[in-house]
């Protein structure tokens, strides 16, 4: 990183506007749930799960331009080098007569989400409009955009990144993506799977968490997880040294109550808000991180569509919910989840070597790739 920091230390800076960068910025067309039909064209909405790709569909629907960026409501920022759909909750930003590079674009999309960071939320939402005389900060030569030095910092960074991926999957020992016979049937068998809804406190044991103000805390004074309700880092905000008293037990399911971010945690942690809810399987025997990765998934998917921010969760509420389970002799079958869950991983990470290796000049790790 100090080579990078000098980089950007020793630049010249310009002030650019959002509409003097790109000649279209287009909002998306509004297409409900319900309307969507399966296909293969990403379809981008408001969010940061999955880049803000809700579902792949085949709908008619105006498709955007490959290197093109899109910034949602809530001023999240993504850049895009696929042809995609977006929502009505979604601008779209690209250039049809500059032929920006794709990492001239990705340089662009960090400096607009630095401008828009923290501006936005549930209470106050950005449309495409509203961007326009936004202003990035860029680097400049002679009065003009730098692109060579953009294009040069983007691909050091990456060429870092990348480098940094080789030693944590070395180090870790990810090298094992070969599906076991177990997994493979455990993936073929999935789509075949029948489903079932039972209540969630008949699975679990529902508590709300204790609350520790952030005001009461002093950041990265411990090594015990300190969560609150946001999606990133696994709802880990800081690591803390605070009263024993206030920990909660991990090795559970998390439901962060205002924003409704369903996350699994395996160690004990402290809370950020008594409005959060931690989920224990009944069954002990069951209590397994792989089965938990799973049902978090699980609760996430049946229950995410009913909350949000004005209409947050509950204990009291979530006593009356359901979640839909894979189901055996109609009693939940979780006896395959943590077989599923390591065959996906596997797969995850053979994805990353396959991307190490389309990346990286080392022949690190080409041999797990296989």
């Amino acid at each position: 990183m100090s080579l990078l920091n000098s980089m950007l230390n020793t630049v010249e800076w310009g002030e650019y506007s959002f509409k003097s960068i790109f000649d279209k910025i287009v909002q998306g067309r509004r297409l409900k749930k319900d309307d969507q039909i399966s296909g293969k064209i990403p379809f981008v909405m408001a969010g940061v799960t999955n880049s803000g790709i809700v579902n792949y569909i085949s709908n008619p629907v105006a498709v955007f331009p490959k290197n093109s960026i899109t910034i949602d409501i809530f001023g999240n920022t993504f850049y895009r080098d696929y042809y995609f759909g977006a929502g009505d909750d979604t601008g779209v930003y690209w250039s049809e007569h500059n032929n920006y590079s794709k990492e001239t674009m990705k340089f662009f999309a960090i400096s607009m989400s630095k401008v828009l960071d923290g501006k936005f939320d549930f209470g106050r939402k950005l449309r495409s409009s509203q961007s326009l005389d936004f202003k990035m900060m860029l680097p400049i030569k002679n009065g003009k955009i730098d692109f060579n030095f953009i294009d040069k910092f983007i691909a050091k960074l990456e060429a870092e990144r990348v480098s940094e991926l080789v030693t944590y999957l070395s180090r870790a020992g990810m090298n094992d993506c070969n599906l076991t016979p177990e997994e493979t049937n455990a993936l073929h068998d999935y789509e075949y799977l029948e489903f079932s809804e039972f209540n969630v406190i008949d699975i679990f044991t529902v508590k709300n968490t204790n609350s520790i103000l952030s005001r009461d805390i002093l950041e990265n004074s411990g090594d015990t997880p300190y969560l609150c309700a946001s999606r990133d880092n696994n709802s880990v905000s800081t690591y803390i040294s605070y009263d024993k008293k206030k920990l909660d037990e991990g090795n559970c399911v998390f439901i962060g109550g205002k924003t409704f971010v369903v996350s699994y945690q395996e160690n004990d942690f402290y809370s950020n808000d008594s409005h959060n809810l931690v989920l224990y399987i009944k069954d002990g025997e069951k209590r397994t991180k792989l089965n938990q990765l799973y049902l978090a998934t699980c609760v996430d998917k049946s229950l995410g569509h009913k909350y949000s921010w004005g209409d947050s969760i509950s204990n009291k509420k979530i006593q009356k919910d359901k979640i839909s389970l894979p189901v055996k002799d109609n009693q939940p079958d979780l006896s395959s989840l943590a077989t599923l869950i390591s065959a996906v991983q596997k797969l995850v990470i053979r994805d990353l070597i396959q991307y190490v290796n389309q990346k990286s000049d080392s022949n690190i790790l080409v041999e797990y790739a296989s």
